[in-house]
């Protein structure tokens, strides 16, 4: 009797699967509380955090070495990364037995991002380009031509492209072949956007991108000590080891930091002066208001306390606050969704080769996310607003023929002395 009860039990339980699956109702699968072991519960901790150390001190070092080489040079990484980002992405929803029958498919893949990349570049390079080549006549006018009929030709290669992809579909593919270009598109507008805020901040001063990375560093870095040594209570279930306590000893930390960090990178001019041409030389301008000290009397009580009567203070300390607070509470939320991203498709990070760093997806979208922040704080609250001589004389240089500048010139000349004779 025990035997034929258990029977009907495994075939009622075996039904009621059957039903579910039927009706496409998603069944959880059991986990862990908070999916994970906490780092304070770890047995490994310690054997993992001098592994993390040792090669965070060498990607720091790296990072320093290009940040010091200059804008060029960072764009150049920027780059870099953007490729391996996107072969990552373009092989996520690959299937290699699909890819047997459609050669040169992938080929396709990288001609679109190729395409991208000379539209988004082409776009933020184009005046520092014709800066850099001006005293050339032909390799200016040459330049010139090509920055006008830049969009044209980004347009006609992606049409190519669009024709390429047409002519290989193949019958009994066109699911998987659609898919993988609908993938490619979102691919190329993730990567391309969030970077090419990236890009802008570079030339607009190495201040505006190494401030912001740093914070991301930084909050990344004291998450984790924090968490190391106090974490108790869980944050988030995509990020099993993420705790309270990390989060918000984090975000004090990040907070001083840039306060500090921003007095600091303030001093260099090298880092503060916008770049307008694509020389590698370091830079020395005026570094404008917000990088000249303002000096602040402290009241009575605490010159009794300590030697100092009054601090110095430069106004993009102010600003960097700001950064520090989007660094801290917002910023982290792009890295629980590359964490969500990867759990929902079942991959690993591309950075588990890395030794102690198998969530670099999850650092890279908080700076990507840091990136378009810092990008729209600076061109809102900082720029300011109005034309510059600057924008006009860009302007004529890359809108008008050399005939029609120096017909604007003539006519200026006149205009300039008519207002000279009345006045």
């Amino acid at each position: 009797m025990e035997k034929e009860n258990n029977i009907a039990l495994s075939l009622a339980g075996t039904s009621r699967v059957r039903q579910r699956k039927r009706s496409n109702e998603v069944i959880p699968e059991p986990s862990k509380p908070n999916g994970g072991t906490l780092l304070v519960d770890d047995r490994n901790k310690y054997k993992s955090m001098w592994i993390r150390t040792y090669s965070t001190v060498w990607m720091i070092g790296g990072f320093a070495l290009v940040v010091y080489m200059g804008h060029l040079y960072i764009t150049a990484m920027v780059v870099v990364i953007q490729i391996f980002m996107a072969k990552e992405l373009f092989n996520l929803l690959r299937k290699a037995h699909e890819d047997e029958h459609l050669p040169g498919f992938r080929l396709l893949n990288w001609h679109f991002f190729f395409t991208a990349m000379l539209f988004v570049y082409g776009r933020l390079l184009s005046q520092p380009l014709v800066n850099s080549v001006t005293p050339e006549k032909f390799l200016y006018q040459f330049v010139s031509s090509l920055i006008k009929y830049q969009m044209a030709i980004c347009y006609f290669l992606y049409i190519a492209g669009f024709m390429w992809f047409i002519l290989t579909l193949k019958k009994n593919m066109y699911k998987y072949q659609f898919r993988q270009y609908a993938w490619t598109h979102m691919i190329l507008i993730v990567v391309f956007t969030q970077s090419s805020f990236t890009v802008a901040n570079i030339f607009e001063g190495i201040f505006w991108f190494l401030l912001p990375a740093s914070l991301i560093v930084i909050n990344d870095i004291f998450a984790y000590v924090v968490g190391f040594f106090f974490g108790r209570t869980p944050l988030i279930k995509l990020s099993p080891k993420k705790t309270w306590e990390g989060f918000i000893g984090a975000s004090v930390t990040t907070m001083i930091s840039a306060f500090v960090l921003a007095n600091i990178l303030g001093q260099f001019q090298w880092l503060t002066c916008p770049r307008k041409d694509l020389s590698t030389g370091w830079l020395q301008s005026d570094p404008g208001p917000l990088f000249k000290r303002e000096y602040y009397t402290l009241p009575g009580w605490i010159s009794q306390w300590f030697p100092w009567k009054e601090i110095s203070i430069l106004p993009v300390q102010w600003h960097a606050l700001c950064l520090g607070l989007f660094a801290s509470i917002i910023a982290p939320f792009g890295g629980f969704f590359a964490s969500g991203f990867k759990r929902a498709f079942k991959i690993k990070d591309f950075g588990d080769s890395i030794p102690g760093h198998g969530g670099i997806t999850d650092r890279m979208d908080c700076q990507m996310v840091m990136a378009v922040f810092a990008y729209i704080y600076h061109q809102s609250f900082i720029v300011r607003e109005g034309i510059s001589v600057e924008m006009i004389l860009d302007q004529v240089l890359t809108k008008l023929t050399f005939e029609e500048q120096q017909t604007l010139l003539t006519k200026l000349g006149q205009i300039l002395q008519d207002r000279l004779g009345h006045s």
